[in-house]
This record gives structure tokens, sequence and C-alpha cells, in this order.
């Protein structure tokens, strides 16, 4: 179905008297495309072939479909945070959904923001070593049951391909759900000395899991992201390569995405089909929820045994290669929405943002376009070459409180307004996207190249700042010190992280998984000093963990 969305707060649209920095509260349909949610449906995953022809119908009669007598909005943040979400993807135009359920179209804003990622990472990348290859994405069926663990864990998830070119294949495909089994039938071929280690690549791929229940960019049948696998001569290397890369991650989060994760070590429960150890970045959401960030996997020698990927090291002796896997993916554009945000929409971390300054010129008379829009492309003009990201909105089509209210939703982080009176000033106005209201909004800055952009650089960082205090604040403020399995429920129930020293069985943890929905998220590597006792047994415990619902 077809419903007609309202940005909130949408003012001074198409009036006759607008002023320059005045607003007349009106409404304005907008007629956007279906919501999201009825693409990611929580129903197994399968093409929708009514759902589809529905949409085309509506378009074609040219008719906005509701289920009810009013605009739908954007769902508050605070009141919904799942509609809050969808609606926030479809309005900021990050993504459709495709035509089979469960999949997704990720459009040019939105894989913006997976290209800022893409260009951080593969810096960071090469600097450590790994170059970029690629790999098929069809794998014969019976590399995924070489190894017992990786097939068991996987096999729920894959989609298999049974007819090529119109005849049943003699061995069915495995579409990529990802690659350590073709790696390893690769890196065979390759290394055959200690002289070849260490071999360390890394590949942007997309791959297909076929998730029965799904939400975009944090969990769909096909999915973008990178994947490294590394081969070394001893354990310690790959030990030191898994954690290596685990912190290249959560540097990224920090630094970047502005989201405070904690890292730290699956439990055995938890570790990826096929690995010794997982490590994990786990970060809060704005509903409190875990979302699993980034993972970083020491294989041991699992799958070189099972693929016979030997080394003949320095004392001529023919030993197997020791393993390692990381990958984080388009999950993380969805972790930057759901961690930045208010009702308005996106809050963009100015490092990830597609746009970080969009400038607004404002005129009222004729006789005053050309002047605003000369002193406008000049301020344009001088940010770009300073190397941001800018966008100039010069459309005549729409007022500028309709351009406001639409760049805030988009999370763009600074605004810049330009008027007549500013242009006799040689001065612009510029308002903050974390800072709502007069508070963000400050007069008088100067045109002049240098100040304007020392000014906007501070004010990009400041808001780089601002938005990672604000998550450390919200995700600290959220996490309950517990010890007892009491005391945990009831942290869980309240929707908060519990984190408590932990010795007990794999049979406990899968027993707080049914009983309270919640899972380890990790052992973090930062732990407190002192005597534990485990929260479930009451006997010694080395470590805690933290507990949480997760998507």
């Amino acid at each position: 179905m077809v419903s007609s969305l309202r940005l909130p707060a949408l003012t001074s649209l198409f009036s006759p008297s607008f002023t320059r920095r005045s607003t007349v509260s009106l409404r304005r349909r907008l007629h956007l495309r279906p919501p999201l949610a009825a693409g990611f449906s929580a129903q197994s995953a399968a093409s929708s072939p009514t759902e589809t022809e529905d949409r085309v119908d509506s378009k074609k009669s040219g008719r906005v479909q509701d289920r009810g007598s009013t605009d739908r909005v954007i769902t508050p943040r605070s009141q919904d945070f799942n509609a809050w979400y969808l609606d926030v993807i479809a309005n900021a135009e990050l993504a459709d959904y495709g035509p089979v359920r469960g999949t997704m179209v990720i459009r040019p804003y939105g894989y913006a923001m997976w290209e800022a990622i893409q260009d951080y990472l593969n810096v960071k990348f090469k600097e450590t070593g790994h170059s970029n290859m690629y790999f098929p994405q069809f794998i014969p069926y019976s590399f995924i049951e070489k190894e017992a663990s990786h097939v068991e864990g996987f096999s729920p998830e894959l989609a298999l391909v049974t007819i090529g070119g119109g005849k049943e294949l003699e061995e069915k495909l495995v579409v990529r759900p990802t690659s350590e089994t073709i790696v390893n039938h690769m890196f065979t071929q390759w290394i055959h000395s200690y002289r070849d280690l260490p071999l360390m690549i890394n590949q942007w791929a997309n791959v297909t899991r076929w998730e029965m229940r799904t939400k975009p960019f944090v969990r769909t049948l096909e999915f973008l992201w990178q994947e490294g696998h590394t081969a070394h001569a001893t354990l310690e290397e790959a030990e030191k390569e898994a954690l290596q890369m685990i912190d290249v991650y959560t540097k990224f989060a920090y630094e970047q995405a502005a989201i405070p994760v904690i890292a730290g070590r699956k439990s055995k429960v938890e570790t990826f089909a096929g690995a010794d150890k997982t490590y994990t970045i786990e970060a809060m959401m704005g509903d409190r929820k875990a979302l699993q960030a980034g993972t970083s996997h020491n294989l041991g020698q699992n799958f070189s045994r099972a693929f016979g990927t030997q080394f003949t090291d320095e004392n001529g002796l023919r030993q197997h290669v020791w393993q390692t896997s990381w990958a984080i993916s388009t999950r993380f554009v969805g972790g930057i929405i759901m961690t930045h945000g208010d009702d308005a929409g996106l809050m963009l971390p100015p490092r990830i943002a597609p746009v970080q300054v969009v400038i607004v010129p404002i005129w009222k008379k004729v006789d005053e376009k050309t002047g605003v829009l000369d002193a406008a492309s000049s301020v344009a003009e001088t940010l770009k070459n300073a190397g941001l990201k800018v966008k100039l909105d010069d459309t005549d089509q729409r007022t500028p409180g309709w351009k406001f209210n639409f760049w805030e939703m988009k999370g763009v982080p600074l605004r810049i307004e330009i008027g007549p009176r500013d242009v006799s000033s040689g001065s612009v106005v510029i308002s903050r996207r974390d800072i709502p209201g007069k508070q963000g909004k400050v007069f008088g800055i100067s045109m002049e190249p240098s100040i304007l952009e020392a000014y906007v650089k501070d004010r990009l960082d400041e808001i780089q700042s601002s938005l990672l205090q604000r998550a450390i604040s919200f995700r600290d403020s959220n996490i309950v010190d517990v010890s007892s399995y009491e005391e945990l429920k009831e942290a869980i129930s309240m929707g908060k992280w519990a984190r408590g020293p932990w010795s007990a069985s794999d049979a406990d943890e899968l027993r707080i998984k049914e009983e309270t929905g919640a899972t380890i998220r990790c052992f973090p590597f930062e732990q407190p000093q002192g005597t534990k006792t485990c929260l479930m047994t009451g006997k010694h415990a080395d470590e805690v963990a933290i507990f949480a619902k997760s998507y």
C-alpha cells in the first residue's frame, strides 16, 4: 500500500507571506514510496508480486492510498523507534525495497554513506599490508560440506543454484554466504612454502543469506561487505592479526561513525561457525538493543585442515596454515542511523555524512535573486576547495522553509543561510543539526574565505565530538552492573544491558537467552579488577560479560 508521508514540523511552505526567516506553519503533503515495512516483512523471504502490483497500480491512478484519513508523518523516534527507522530510510532516500521480499535497493544517499566507510577502511587495510582482490560468488556445495561446524552454522541460510543454462547442474552451487571455503581452495594452490606467508587479502563483495526476519541495512537477504582473509605460519601471528583488525574496526566506529562500541570476545555459543575465537564490536542503538557491528575471527587451523592448506616450514616440515577472517557490512549504515537521530530524522556524523554543509539561498524579490545566488555559489566554491562535501540547494520549486526541514531530516550537519542582508553585510547564518532551534543558529559569520573555512571546519569537528559524547553518555547510562541472575533479568526487562561476572556453562547461557531474550554480546577487553563471582553459579569468575537483547 502506498502511503502519503509528511515531514515533521514543515513550516512556511509555499506561503506568499514568507519573509526572510519568519515562518508560517503549513502542512505540505509529500507523496512518497510505500513504507519500507511493507518490503522488509517479518515473514519468510519470498517474492511478493501482489505487493509490487499494488504499488504500480497506485502510481498509475495518480492517487496516494492511505489507511487513515490523515497524512502519514515521520513517526517520532521517541514514540516508535522501529517505525521511525523505516520512515527515515524512506524519506531520506537511503534505500527502497526490491521485488523479492527481504532485498533492498540502496539509493545514492545511502550508498554514499557506505562509500565513506569504504574510503576509510580501504586505506587502513592497505596500511596494514592487505591487498584487494575478488573471488567468485558461486561456490561448489562440496566446499561448504568440508568444514562440519561451518555447514551446520550456515545451512539454514544458504541460497542454492541447481539449474544453469536450462540444465540441472551436476553439483549444486551455493550463492556466497561468506568466502572462507573458496578462499581456502585457492590458498591451497598459492601457498607452498613459509616464504609465501603471510598471505593477506581483502575483498569488497555482496553476500546472500536467506534470512527469515529482515530489516533494511541491519538484516537483508543480500548485503554488501568487505571480508578479509589471511594465512600465517603460526598461531601467534594469526591471533595478532585478528586482534589488530578488530582494533581497526573499533577506531573506525569511534573516530568516523561516532559510535562508542564495546570491543571484546564472543562466548563459545556465539562464536562464528568454524572459528576458534570471534572478536566483536558491539554497539548500543537508540532503542538500547545491541548491534554486532563488526567481527574478526581467529580460524585456527580448522579450514586449513579441511582443505589441506599446507606449507613447508623453515625446517622442511609440512604444516597447516593458521588463518583469520574479518568483516564489516552495510549493517553499519543501519547502526549509524539508529545511534544518531531525533524526532526530526537523521543526525549524521560529519565524517560519514554524504553532505556536510547545505547552503540555502533566500530571496523574496526578483532583483535580489542574482546577488544572493552569486554569493551562495561563491561560498559553496570556497568550502568545496577546502575539501568539504557541499550541496547548494538553489532550486526554485521549494521554499527555504521546506528546504530547512528536508535537509534537517536528511541529517546534514551544518546549514548555511544567505539572504539579501547577508550579501550586503558579507556574512552568513549557520545552523547546527545537533543543536535544534535558536541555540544552534549563529548570525554574522564572515564570508571571507579563510574565516568561513576555519569556522565551518571547527563546527564540524565539534559536531563529530558532540555526537560521540552524547552516544557515550547514552550507552553508559543504560548499562547496569549485576551480581545475580535476578538482577540480570530485571535489567533486561527494563531494556538495559547487564554486565556481570560469568563462568557458567553453555547450557546456562542458552537458558538466559530462552528466558530473557538476551545473549552474551561479549567479554569486553576492558575488564574490572578484583575478585569476581559468577552471577549464575556463585563460583569464581575470571571475566565479566555483557548481556543484551540484540538485532
